[in-house]
């Protein structure tokens, strides 16, 4: 893998950016920041200036007309969330809001992701109707499921959809036409009428709208009294400290970070750092992690994985009271719940890769070629994507991953080698069957078969996908074709000069890292989709010493400069693993030369600011 160094910012725009040193201006600049306004803005978010009206959001209206329908008439309602990082906040957010208005007849919801799957179910939609059920409020899903709204509308259940995923497309005569359920209310920025500025907020920022949208109309209607007071028993500005349920959706749904998700993501850190949450101060500190020094790590490799656990693991109502209790014994209890269950997913993906890998060696001799595919009825898809990206690390290869869901069908995974792309992978791999149906020996008009794919979808990096039983013995071989004409095109185009290049924001030297230069870095936080963590090259360095550290010495540190000064660490890597992949008989030891890829981090073990280097490559 081959990386390039972004040019010197020029002079023109140097002039913009004058006011900031010349390392900042830089990661600015190619940042696509180019004028001092700009910059303003980005390096510091105002929750005023950087949210929106709530009532920009199509459909909201009517949605908020409903819902304190339903809370002045105590008409039963369900809070249906999706079961992730950003669908279980998004839930306990809106759930802290009826519990404060002393909104009394509502539950939440969550489904079970392997027995019900993603979105509304019909078993659950029976079942509120046999409840009585009179409004259900989903967060996170139900923009897709058309039919499943209809049924309930058609049991005297209103819905109130709010979403953040992109509406399902039709051909009405020709045309390709946006199909919205046929809910009481839609709320969703991607709708095709929504005049809202911020498209890409994620399920937990329609939320937090709604909520806003809520204390503002409850409170001009006097709903929200307290008859003993005569006082609103929520005022505007309450929902800021819902900011941090927000805030770890937001950073973990890998919506941009910029614009009003900067802000969202930005305070929710500060509400965080913060948070009187019982169940989130117990889980941290049981991880001995420092509540005040929280940063977007945490998010993504402490509290997001946890929740994800529960769900992966069938219990996503657990994540749910770990995050919504306000009784400390219970928190107390929810959060060694949590600690064991996301033990036990690593101990189950362990033994799923284990036996994936006994797959691949019995079917590649140990040594794939091109796409790894792989499956068993067996194997729960919630957990194929862990294990998928663990092989794709290994094997370096793409890797797809199935198995069979509670409905008797065939889900899966896939994760990428880091330059292939799989959605293009499946789409080519889609094609080349649709080519085949076409071809007929005879001439003859061939008889259309099942597609490659029933559905796929996802990003270059990692997707999933659902496949026919019948279909799953031809996907392997059309998806190695698509990869070999994809590898060939990149060969190409690297060749030529016109291929994907792999950036790094700067060259440095190991006398670089310091305090000072994490200072700059560190303007431009909160770090995610749309703001990558600045990457770093540097080249020709020689370790002092390498090792490996943990429990199991299955991680790795290497440390550079004047008396090994400044290390540079990499969790689930060793020397080992690393010489299999610089290959050519090098050693990574002490006083080879090597070039690093990282970027800084600072690092609070044991409540010691340490300024290290994470390591995303070796060259």
């Amino acid at each position: 893998m081959s990386y390039s160094v972004r040019q010197r910012i020029p002079d023109d725009a140097r002039k913009n950016l004058v006011q900031y040193p010349d390392f900042l201006a830089h990661l600015l600049y190619h940042r696509g920041i180019v004028d001092a306004e700009t910059a303003a803005i980005f390096l510091t978010p105002d929750y005023d200036r950087d949210t929106h009206d709530p009532f920009k959001l199509a459909g909201i209206e009517t949605a908020v007309t409903r819902i304190l329908e339903a809370y002045r008439e105590d008409q039963k309602t369900v809070i249906y969330s999706d079961y992730d990082t950003d669908g279980i906040p998004a839930g306990v957010a809106l759930h802290d809001f009826f519990k404060k208005i002393v909104f009394k007849n509502f539950t939440n919801y969550i489904p079970h992701r392997h027995d019900e799957g993603f979105g509304l179910n019909k078993d659950a939609i029976e079942k509120f109707a046999d409840e009585k059920v009179r409004l259900l409020i989903t967060i996170d899903c139900g923009i897709a499921d058309v039919e499943l709204v209809k049924l309930a509308q058609s049991k005297g259940i209103d819905v109130i959809v709010t979403d953040h995923h992109l509406p399902t497309q039709v051909l009405v005569g020709g045309i390709e036409t946006e199909l919205l359920p046929p809910a009481f209310a839609v709320v969703n920025p991607k709708r095709s009428d929504c005049q809202y500025p911020e498209k890409m907020l994620c399920g937990a920022g329609v939320i937090y709208k709604l909520i806003q949208a809520l204390i503002i109309r409850g409170n001009e209607t006097k709903a929200f009294i307290d008859p003993k007071t005569g006082e609103s028993i929520v005022k505007p500005g309450w929902e800021k400290w819902l900011l941090d349920m927000i805030g770890i959706a937001t950073l973990s749904d890998m919506v941009p970070l910029t614009g009003e998700n900067r802000a969202l993501a930005h305070y929710g850190l500060k509400v965080l750092r913060m948070s009187p949450r019982v169940g989130l101060v117990k889980l941290l500190s049981k991880l001995k992690v420092q509540q005040k020094h929280l940063v977007e790590e945490d998010i993504g490799f402490t509290i997001g994985p946890r929740i994800n656990a529960a769900s992966r693991m069938g219990v996503p109502m657990d994540a749910f009271r770990l995050l919504a209790t306000q009784d400390e014994t219970e928190a107390s209890l929810a959060a060694d719940h949590l600690n064991a269950i996301n033990d036990e997913r690593k101990t189950t993906v362990a033994q799923l890769v284990k036996e994936v890998k006994k797959v691949v060696k019995e079917r590649y001799s140990n040594a794939p070629t091109g796409v790894i595919f792989a499956g068993n009825p067996s194997w729960k898809p919630s957990l194929l994507g862990l294990a998928a990206n663990n092989l794709a690390e290994e094997f370096n290869c793409p890797v797809y991953l199935w198995g069979r869901d509670g409905e008797g069908i065939l889900k899966g995974s896939c994760r990428s080698d880091g330059v292939s792309n799989l959605v293009a992978l499946m789409r080519d791999a889609q094609a080349i069957g649709e080519a085949a149906d076409a071809t007929d020996k005879k001439g003859k008009a061939a008889k259309k078969s099942s597609p490659t794919f029933i559905q796929f979808g996802g990003h270059s990096q990692s997707g999933g996908f659902a496949v026919e039983p019948g279909m799953v013995h031809k996907v392997e071989e059309r998806l190695n074709e698509a990869f070999v004409k994809q590898k060939a095109t990149r060969a190409s185009d690297e060749a030529s000069g016109t291929g994907e290049q792999l950036f790094v924001d700067a060259e440095l030297t190991i006398d670089h890292v310091s305090w000072d230069t994490y200072s700059k870095i560190e303007q431009l936080a909160p770090f995610g989709t749309g703001n990558p963590k600045p990457l770093f090259m540097f080249k020709s360095v020689k370790p002092t010493e390498v090792k490996g550290f943990g429990k199991e010495g299955n991680h790795l540190e290497l440390s550079f400069g004047p008396g090994g000064r400044t290390k540079a660490i990499g969790f689930f890597m060793t020397a080992e693993s690393w010489e299999e992949k610089l290959g050519a008989g090098r050693k990574l030891s002490a006083g080879e030369q090597l070039s690093l890829v990282a970027t800084f981090e600072k690092s609070m073990f044991r409540g010691r600011p340490e300024l290290r280097l994470r390591i995303v490559d070796i060259l």
